[in-house]
């Protein structure tokens, strides 16, 4: 049997005392509240960012860098975080769009000209050398030995980074102007590949030779006359929110322990 339901009695207002004045309701406007249950409207929209799924690929580079950003890294490695200035970078690529390698098509339309010259019996000229862009780690690498570089463009996102971390410092002892800029895909394209880890210009026409030796200087500036003080800077160390907040909260226990001694 359900107990019986306690009836409290009801307290008279106090004489005097101002009813609460109820607001006018205006017909035409129906209040009609929305229900946000299972199958009534629809929810609102929401940054979901944190529930996705992401796929396997973005989430490792969101670790990787995230890692690196709190992993202490070694100078070898962290000079590749600073790049080439904007405008100097858009000079140095500027300049390298003039001196592009031929593309295959090119080279394929050449080389039947050059044979159905040969065939009808006609002198072929095969001209000048052109002066193109060098790309090819292996091939970089001979011209910097040699001395025929003249200015060599690392890219700052190559993985692995061993294939180009030795770069700077050969550049360095061989006296080569070198700068790391933004982008493998940028360099590849100028090259016609999907990316390319380093460029080289070995020369350039005379009319681009003002150019050439501004840009030298500029890039000596932010990088050769820098080697001593890059190749000491270590990278990382840079904490998150809930790790600063924590080590803050110990230091204040700390301070607080060393107060009351």
């Amino acid at each position: 049997m359900a107990p019986p339901k306690s009836v409290g009695k009801k307290v008279a207002a106090a004489p005097g005392a101002k009813k609460a004045a109820s607001k006018a309701v205006n017909p035409l406007f129906e209040k009609t509240p929305k229900s946000f249950g299972i199958g009534a409207d629809v929810q609102p929209k929401r940054d979901l960012t944190r529930f996705v799924k992401w796929p396997e690929y973005v989430r490792l580079q969101r670790q990787k860098t995230i890692l690196r950003q709190r992993l202490k890294v070694p100078p070898a490695i962290n000079q590749f975080s600073k790049t080439l200035d904007k405008n100097t970078a858009t000079q140095a690529f500027k300049l390298l769009s003039k001196y592009r390698p031929e593309t295959k098509v090119e080279k394929k339309v050449r080389l039947t000209a050059a044979a159905e010259a040969k065939v009808s019996g006609a002198k072929v000229d095969a001209g000048k050398k052109p002066v193109v862009v060098k790309y090819g780690i292996n091939h970089i690498t001979a011209l910097i030995e040699a001395k025929k570089a003249q200015l060599v463009l690392i890219a700052h996102d190559v993985d692995p980074i061993e294939l180009v971390v030795w770069l700077p410092a050969l550049c360095r002892k061989m006296g080569i102007p070198y700068a790391i800029v933004k982008g493998k895909s940028r360099l590849g394209a100028v090259v016609h590949k999907k990316t390319a880890t380093a460029l080289a210009i070995t020369d350039v026409s005379a009319a681009d030779k003002h150019e050439l030796a501004a840009l030298i200087s500029a890039v000596k500036t932010n990088f050769s006359e820098k080697f001593e003080e890059t190749r000491k800077q270590w990278g990382g160390g840079i904490m998150g929110k809930k790790s600063n907040e924590a080590t803050a909260k110990r230091l204040r226990i700390r301070a607080k322990e060393l107060g009351q001694k």
